[in-house]
């Protein structure tokens, strides 16, 4: 794993938890980590991770369109 070492400026109120959540849930949202992934850098659990992907508006449901519009095609296959 990498380490990674940034400068804040000191009126910048962000603690390091808070910045490896802001990152994963960044990195999440692009795609370059999975949930789980994700949840680990931010050190927390996949559920709490998950609800507090909302306070960065980020979807935990990461489609892009061409998937989503799949997905959407594929619903009508499916009979329950």
């Amino acid at each position: 794993m990498k380490t990674l070492t940034f400068n804040i400026p000191d009126n910048v109120d962000l603690d390091s938890r808070e910045a490896a959540l802001l990152l994963a849930s960044k990195l999440y949202e692009q795609g370059k980590l999975s949930l789980g992934q994700a949840a680990e850098l931010a050190g927390y659990s996949k559920g709490t991770f998950m609800e507090l992907l909302g306070r960065y508006d980020v979807s935990v449901f990461n489609y892009n369109e061409q998937e989503l519009a799949n997905d959407i095609r594929n619903a009508g296959h499916y009979h329950l």
